[in-house]
């Protein structure tokens, strides 16, 4: 039987596609989760969300335009994540 606790530790994996990903230089790294930085019974500050992952990447441009998607399907930018999950950053796309 698998340990539950032991996805507590996995990361975050952060995509960048597009524009995103040439500006970065860049497209995928793991995030460290606030959960694998915390001892146990301990609380944060402020939970991880794509928006606040974003803030901290400093990447150029508005994150206003920015499409997230965690774990494949779109998500608010004010999503709580969790350990393990896959948040991605879609630019947005033109063209025809």
């Amino acid at each position: 039987m698998a340990d539950p606790s032991s996805n507590a530790a996995s990361p975050i994996r952060v995509r960048l596609f597009a524009a995103l990903r040439e500006q970065a230089g860049w497209a995928e790294r793991d995030w460290p989760s606030q959960q694998a930085a915390i001892p146990p019974g301990s609380r944060t500050a402020s939970p991880q969300t794509p928006r606040a992952i974003w803030m901290a990447l400093a990447l150029d441009g508005s994150f206003d335009s920015v499409r997230t998607a965690v774990n494949q399907h779109f998500a608010d930018p004010d999503t709580v994540l969790q350990p393990g999950d896959e948040l991605a950053f879609l630019p947005p796309i033109s063209g025809g």
